[in-house]
């Protein structure tokens, strides 16, 4: 089940189509899903996670706890509503679609994909970009 919480202002208009399109994304994936939390959040409440469970002093756009059990993914993925605006407007791209990028994020990386080196950064990109063209409604 994918859940979609919220600890400020934003509220994400057809949680059910992004639901259904990221557990589209988690089957062809070979993939089953658990229990996926998405918290939309500030800079400040995801810095603070940052600072605190992973001693990072920066602001990011994702934060994402891995709970997945074998071939189930479950977890809980923290998005700063803030930082997904400004990479949009960094990477000239809609705010629509610079969220989609971050949502499936999460996902991919439970589903096993890293981003730390070029190699690894490239080929998130490539999944992401896939699994983006699989959404077909607007945000």
């Amino acid at each position: 089940m994918i859940n979609f919480n919220y600890e400020n202002e934003f509220i994400l208009e057809n949680e059910a189509a992004v639901a259904s399109w990221l557990s589209a994304v988690i089957i062809s994936e070979n993939k089953k899903e658990g229990e996926i939390n998405y918290i939309f959040c500030d800079d400040e409440y995801l810095h603070k996670i940052n600072v605190e469970y992973l001693d990072h002093d920066t602001l990011t756009d994702i934060i994402s706890f891995d709970y997945t059990m074998g071939n189930e993914l479950s977890g809980d993925v923290f998005v700063s509503i803030e930082r997904v605006i400004d990479n949009a407007t960094d990477f000239e791209v809609s705010f629509e679609e610079e969220l989609k990028r971050v949502l499936v994020h999460g996902v991919l990386h439970y589903c096993g994909y890293k981003d730390k080196g070029d190699e690894e950064e490239r080929t998130m990109r490539m999944k992401e970009d896939e699994k983006i063209a699989m959404f077909h409604v607007e945000l």
